[in-house]
This record gives structure tokens, sequence and C-alpha cells, in this order.
């Protein structure tokens, strides 16, 4: 972890963990001090950390007993990283986190309008999924924008494949089919 930091901040690649780390803090503390800015490092998938790595990157958040905050940590997993953050050998980091953030899954009162809106990125402007494909869609999904989007994709594969105008509930059951394991 802290060979691919110091990549990103693109500071030269030491051999080992201990001065890795020394260069990264160095390198935390000048941006802080003299340029005047908050690094803020994104582990996305954090919930696939394994335990010594989320230490590693509590060492980075613990600077002078707390009084100064320099780095800005954010953790973005599946609710699996809240579970692991809870459990006890992670109860120095779990105390440093300031914010904690749960998102839930499209409603289906929301799910037409993300629809549309994704639809529109990708340039077209026409209502492409039945009422009862959007049903299917939610059922399957539960609103989870990554899963809405892998199944959707395939129903309009589907849909374009049987020549259709529009995504019926039968070209979300054959994606269903299609993504299922």
């Amino acid at each position: 972890m802290y060979k691919s930091i110091a990549w990103e901040l693109g500071l030269p690649a030491e051999h080992t963990r201990a001065s890795a780390f020394r260069v990264i803090r160095a390198e935390i503390t000048r941006l802080t001090l003299e340029a005047k800015q908050r690094p803020v490092l994104i582990v996305d998938e954090a919930h696939h950390l394994r335990n010594d790595v989320l230490e590693d990157l509590r060492l980075l958040t613990n600077y002078q007993m707390d009084s100064q905050n320099r780095l800005c940590l954010l953790l973005v997993g599946l609710t699996e990283l809240r579970r692991r953050l809870s459990m006890a050998v992670h109860e120095s980091l779990a105390q440093r986190i300031v914010v904690r953030v749960h998102l839930a899954g499209l409603s289906r009162e929301e799910l037409p309008d993300y629809l549309t809106h994704r639809l529109r990125l990708a340039g077209c402007e026409l209502p492409l999924f039945e009422p009862p494909a959007v049903e299917a869609l939610f059922q399957a999904t539960q609103g989870m924008p990554r899963k809405v989007n892998r199944l959707a994709h395939y129903a309009l594969t589907s849909a374009a494949l049987h020549k259709t105008q529009t995504v019926a509930i039968e070209q979300i059951q054959a994606a269903l089919e299609e993504i299922s394991p």
C-alpha cells in the first residue's frame, strides 16, 4: 500500500516499508505546512484490504497525538467494511472516523429517473424500459446502482438482439439468466 501511495504522490520508490512510511509522512507534512494543501487519500474497494494494510493506513493518520489532522482518508467499500471496522483490532482506526455514510440502493420511485439519466448520458432521449421491466429490474437489484447498470446493460443488449424498441420483462429475465452464476 505504501508503495502505491508513494507512487501516486510522485515520490521515489522505497525498498522498505519503514522508509516508504517516512517518505510519505514527510510529503504529507510538506503539503500541509508548506504548500497549505490538505492531502486526501481515497481507497476504493477498501472492504478487500487486509487487516495489516488497514493498520498501515491508520498509522498515516496518526500525527502528534491527533492534535493536527493532516491527511483526509476516505475508505470506500461495501457493507463488509463497516463490519470489519467495528472489530476490536481496528478500534483505533474506527475512533478516527469522523463521518460514516452508508448509501442505500435507489428506491423504486427513483429508479425510472436514474435509468432516464443514464440513457441521456449515452445520448438517448427515448424511454426504453417498460414499467414492468423497471419493476423487475428493481426486484432483481434492490436498486443497487452497480447491479442496476449491469443488468440494464445486458437487458438492452438482449432487446437489441431481438430487435425490439423497448426493454420488456422478458429481456430482464434473459439478462438475469445471462449474468447469474
